[in-house]
């Protein structure tokens, strides 16, 4: 097999430590195993023994997040490629770090590693800072479930007549709570906006008996909702600055509909603006996990289950998806109803978003708006199928038809 790459390198990194081996064909040859620490002295150190030996290729084996200070302080000395362990697993029973970077090493140098996407630095950046936000939307959440169990449990239905027991009035009488305050028709009278035309239900949904336990733990939560709300908000700002260089790519994403800026934002952190990267729409949707996985033997299709591909951002597309097919008279919905009554709701779902993906990648690569293609699309390009399927159906019936040309 030929040698593409002469002068490379493998590595085997872990949390504590790194195994490097050096494979050298071209003059003057050398091969060498070396474990480093992950320090940054070390890796420093890693990135001179590289370099001593004239390696042009290093190729790492991705695990976890430990791949990342070895990458940042390896990128731009070295031809970097990050592999996928389920891609590259050694021989079993023959594993150890030793021989997992020799098997690295020995795959590199014949080409036969294919390179995980690693966006550029100010996309990790923006990634990082939306995933962020969903964990800290997540926690808002599960604080406020607690809160209403609490409420619960002091016999409280606060959440029966609020629709938000968060929202001005509900934290309102949440606070009067943890001070002490057990008066019903005191407690009503916080209430704001439109919550005070339901003063009566919010009385009868008051009484309840509500103990120092009980305080003490909305204290807390009450708290840590203010406090996530406070880091949200921080967030939001330092994205806006991130997203600032690229805000137009961004914009373009919010035509698509369903996608709301939010959602833009979360595209743009997960693939990037630069579609190079991916030679064509389908690779994008292969790479995300929105197309059935390629499992056949002996000429039969065993799964057709997706892939895990790229979860944060099929969550994002699938949330879009469901709020595109409600975009009346638009190619997205007559999508969805066309899958829905062969393929189930779920599936017709995952086609909507790889279609929405689809659009993006070419909205991206060059720069243009989305354009509709219109609920009559599907009846415009097999509209002789179309005309056949309703004549058997009447047939069905029992009913004869004979069609004729309607003049232009």
């Amino acid at each position: 097999m030929q040698v593409l790459y002469p002068r490379c390198a493998g590595l085997d990194v872990h949390k504590d430590s790194v195994v490097a081996r050096i494979r050298c064909v071209s003059e003057p040859p050398h091969d060498e195993v070396r474990s480093f620490a992950t320090t940054t002295s070390a890796l420093l150190e890693l990135n001179e023994w590289l370099s001593a030996h004239q390696v042009t290729h290093v190729a790492m084996e991705a695990t976890g997040v430990y791949w990342k200070p070895v990458w940042h302080l390896l990128e731009g000395d070295f031809e970097l490629v990050l592999a996928n362990a389920q891609h590259i697993r050694n021989v079993p029973g023959r594993k150890t770090d030793v021989n997992d970077a020799t098997w690295i090493a020995d795959l590199l140098a014949h080409g036969l590693i294919r390179s995980s996407f690693v966006p550029p630095a100010p996309i990790q950046e923006l990634r990082d800072l939306t995933r962020t936000r969903k964990q800290l939307v997540r926690e808002i959440s599960q604080h406020s479930s607690r809160i209403q169990k609490i409420l619960e449990d002091a016999n409280l239905k606060l959440g029966s007549v609020l629709s938000d027991v968060l929202g001005k009035s509900g934290r309102a009488i949440l606070r009067a709570l943890i001070d002490g305050e057990t008066d019903p028709e005191k407690l009503a009278d916080l209430a704001q906006g439109t919550a005070r035309k339901k003063r009566t239900e919010l009385v009868e949904a008051l009484h309840g008996r509500i103990r120092d336990h009980h305080r003490g733990l909305l204290k807390v939560h009450l708290g840590l909702v203010t406090a996530l709300e406070q880091a949200l908000a921080n967030i939001d700002t330092t994205v806006g600055k991130t997203l600032a260089p690229i805000h137009k790519s961004a914009r373009l994403l919010t035509t698509l509909p369903g996608v709301s800026d939010l959602t833009a934002q979360v595209m743009v952190a997960e693939i990037g603006v630069d579609m190079a990267r991916f030679p064509t729409a389908a690779h994008l949707i292969s790479w995300t996990g929105l197309c059935p996985r390629s499992d056949e033997s002996a000429g039969k299709r065993r799964s057709t289950r997706v892939r895990k591909g790229a979860p944060w951002l099929k969550v994002a597309l699938v949330t879009a998806a469901w709020a595109a097919v409600r975009v009346k008279n638009s190619y997205l919905q007559a999508q969805f109803h066309r899958l829905r009554s062969r393929r189930g709701a779920k599936k017709a779902i995952l086609a909507v978003a790889a279609s929405m993906l689809t659009a993006a990648y070419h909205m991206l690569k060059n720069g243009v708006e989305y354009k509709d293609l219109g609920a009559e699309h599907f009846t415009r390009r097999d509209r002789d199928k179309m005309i056949q399927r309703l004549v058997r159906r009447i047939n069905d019936l029992g009913c004869q038809v004979q069609l004729t040309p309607q003049a232009a």
